[in-house]
């Protein structure tokens, strides 16, 4: 069948919409329409050829739509099922094996190599082959071929225009919290970089009870956000040394410390900002080769931790029903952070989060 895509075709370049056509759903394989997609930082980093994703593709990893065809092996969903599209997984790795999904050891090449394990691809164009099957979806689209693996179904009564960015942003700072982290009621929390998923994180540690919740960024925007979302201190490390106001805050540091930016000065100073016997998660990553150093002496003798965090440790099918539920509640007010674009418009929705005018963009899909 035709579709509509927005194709990836050069490093730094627009994307592109096309036609394109798209394969029926394979035995293991659900297509489905997509109703909207978050756009991830994940996106922005491989349209720039900071990943090898090959190219030209169709990228896209936080859809959500409707089941419209299942191959004949899949149980899990059924057509009409309404569903959002997360990461993607192998099933039968040692990770895999221990509940742990988002450490599959084929992480990879199942979620950035965008084709099927095969070699081949669901996408075609006039002139040859697209890649598809990015984050196991290639969700940039009107409709997308998805895995029983990264699918989840959702309530039909949910906001379905909504939550696609449960699938990978939100689900990855919420995670941290509740997943890896575990932060228990009357710890103290310090996120540092408050897009997305930092902010996502704060409301998580609101849920879980934090008594002491501090964000950490030079937007003065985001941090007047963060204060209205539960934070109890905001630091701009512009004007105030984080590390020394976390101390004074706290009197031994804090419990647990959330990096999203990837940036080894402010993971340095993350871990520094941690009582004895804390954690620091490393939820970002600068690039292939990026170090972190760290005072051996004080991260030793504190017993402090440093961990990497993909997608929050999280297994989609649990956290994403618990997040739609936690928000019904009001007290997961993500929808606070979203702007929402035309599909025609996505490159100004890529733009809008680059230069910080958006916080989350999703892009809706139009009527086909």
């Amino acid at each position: 069948m035709k579709i509509l895509a927005a194709v990836t075709r050069a490093p730094h370049a627009a994307m592109t919409l096309e036609t394109l056509e798209i394969d029926a759903p394979r035995d293991t394989e659900i297509l489905v329409r997509v109703v909207a997609t978050g756009v991830c930082h994940t996106d922005i980093v491989v349209r720039d050829g900071m990943l090898p994703t090959p190219l030209p593709a169709v990228l896209g990893h936080e859809g959500a739509g409707i089941v419209e065809a299942v191959g004949r092996k899949v149980t899990k969903v059924v057509p009409g099922d309404h569903v959002v599209m997360s990461y993607n997984s192998c099933g039968h790795c040692p990770s895999c094996d221990a509940h742990a999904p988002s450490y599959c050891h084929e992480f990879f090449p199942r979620n950035f190599l965008a084709d099927r394990p095969d070699g081949t691809s669901a996408l075609r164009g006039g002139d040859g082959m697209v890649h598809s099957n990015f984050f196991g979806q290639s969700s940039f689209a009107t409709h997308a071929i998805c895995h029983e693996r990264n699918i989840v179904k959702v309530p039909r009564e949910a906001r379905l225009e909504l939550l696609g960015p449960l699938a990978c942003g939100i689900q990855t700072g919420a995670g941290a919290v509740f997943e890896t982290h575990k932060v228990a009621e009357g710890q103290t929390v310090a996120v540092f970089g408050c897009g997305s998923v930092g902010l996502a994180a704060l409301m998580a540690a609101k849920v879980a009870g934090a008594r002491e919740i501090i964000a950490v960024d030079t937007n003065e925007a985001r941090l007047d956000f963060a204060r209205s979302i539960g934070a109890t201190l905001t630091i701009n490390p512009a004007t105030t040394p984080a590390t020394e106001a976390i101390l004074k805050h706290t009197r031994y540091g804090v419990d647990h410390a959330i990096d999203t930016t990837g940036i080894a000065a402010v993971i340095r100073h993350a871990v520094d900002s941690l009582a004895p016997r804390g954690t620091c998660g490393m939820i970002g990553a600068s690039a292939p080769g990026s170090e972190v150093t760290l005072d051996e002496v004080h991260f030793l003798s504190g017993g402090r931790r440093l961990v990497g965090i993909v997608e929050g440790g999280a297994i989609p099918d649990q956290l994403i029903p618990k997040l739609i539920a936690l928000h019904a509640e009001g007290r997961f007010p993500f929808d606070r952070m979203v702007k929402f674009y035309p599909f025609a418009e996505i490159n100004t929705a890529i733009a809008d989060s680059e230069n910080g005018h958006c916080i989350k963009p999703i892009v809706l899909m139009p009527e086909v």
